[in-house]
């Protein structure tokens, strides 16, 4: 984070309160009191560093440190789209830590295995003589990042829900502060998940190391924006370009905007811009590289807007990009992505073939893609992102 950014937007209440008064959004005293208890927890995160910084290490690895000096982290859960991503990224911008991070837990859990992964492989080499890999993987997480705050948090998995007392037990005792969005709260963690009895400790040691808070905003700030964006944009050209763009930046709302990258079965998938719950691509990104059905669908369980630059008229010679795009608009519409793409052309002229099985299906595509436009659709954009992502 930049010092203008500091010096601009000292607090996470004056940030928020800039975008009311630029009318990008509608005060609400929910997100103001959460925005409020941010701003505490910025000054809590601020005295404790300098207190107890006495090395070059930083106050990290104190270890020592006595139990009246933990401070807990903000667990705030509520239905999407009540704008806890946004202020929690703003939290994120503006926490003077230079060990911070901002991650989807999915993405972090997916980080954790491998870790461990790797540390029983060095230990069945003989490359270490520590058999427990929890230990030092906590000491690498604590190292990179004293502040980690997480976006959609939840546990499906049971090899994430089996590790996670012992792993976050390791992480608060070495002065980790967690902050995290979801949609659930703590006590609906892993629900009915397969041995749940072993997960309740996890549960219990989350509430000591933060406060709840329940985001029961007025109203579904996404959906009022994504009402704002236009959805399909033809023909290809300048004009398109920068509406595409306004729409971006309007999507984004001035959130650092960076790529990002996952693996889906041993497969990695790029995006090559991601801000929030935004992601970027262009048609080749998407439908000229080997992805399927699983790769479209890990994207939108974890980004709710997706753009699609620059969609070409298809012919018979590009049928498998045409599959793929079939297969992309097809999951994309079963779970109401809101999704903006600019075309060359109108959804019922894309396709020019007139053989092949493509033909016949690329019809469905262009009558959702008209479905797409409506404003039915745009209103069950929240509920098909939260089915998506719960």
């Amino acid at each position: 984070m930049s010092h203008d950014n500091l010096k601009v937007f000292p607090s996470v209440r004056e940030r928020y309160d800039s975008l009311v008064q630029a009318g990008d959004i509608d005060a609400d005293p929910a997100q103001q009191r959460l925005a409020d208890r941010f701003d505490r927890l910025i000054r809590e995160l601020s005295t404790k560093r300098l207190a107890t910084k006495s090395s070059a290490l930083g106050w990290l690895f104190s270890r020592r440190a006595p139990q009246h000096e933990v401070i807990k982290g903000l667990y705030i859960h509520g239905e999407v789209g009540r704008g806890k991503t946004m202020l929690m990224d703003m939290f994120h911008q503006l926490v003077p830590a230079k060990r911070k991070r901002r991650a989807h837990f999915l993405d972090f859990m997916a980080d954790v295995h491998e870790r461990i992964n790797a540390h029983r492989k060095a230990h069945k080499n003989g490359e270490t003589k520590q058999d427990d890999p929890i230990p030092p993987v906590a000491d690498a997480l604590a190292e990179q990042a004293w502040v980690l705050c997480f976006d959609e948090f939840s546990v499906t998995d049971i090899a994430d829900a089996m590790i996670l007392s012992r792993l976050f037990r390791a992480l608060f005792e070495r002065g980790v502060v967690l902050v995290a969005t979801s949609n659930v709260e703590p006590d609906n963690l892993y629900r009915d998940g397969l041995n749940r009895q072993l997960f309740l400790p996890f549960i219990d040691l989350l509430k000591v190391h933060v406060d709840v808070v329940n985001l029961d905003a007025r109203t579904d700030y996404r959906l009022e924006k994504l009402n704002r964006l236009p959805v399909y944009l033809s023909p290809l050209g300048e004009e398109t370009t920068q509406r595409m763009d306004d729409a971006w930046h309007a999507a984004t709302d001035g959130a650092a905007v960076v790529a990002d990258s996952f693996k889906v079965k041993g497969r990695n998938v790029v995006v090559p811009q991601s801000a929030r719950h935004a992601a970027r691509f262009t048609f080749a990104d998407l439908c000229s590289k080997p992805l399927g059905a699983l790769d479209y669908a890990a994207i939108i369980s974890r980004y709710q807007t997706i753009f699609i630059d620059d969609v070409p008229i298809l012919d018979y010679g590009r049928r498998n990009e045409a599959k793929r795009f079939i297969i992309l608009i097809d999951i994309f519409y079963d779970h109401h992505v809101h999704v903006v793409i600019s075309a060359a052309a109108s959804p019922d002229k894309l396709y020019e073939a007139k053989l092949g099985t493509e033909a016949f299906e690329f019809d469905r595509t262009a009558s959702r893609l008209f479905e797409m436009q409506s404003e039915d659709y745009l209103a069950e954009t929240a509920g098909g992102a939260k089915e998506a992502t719960a």
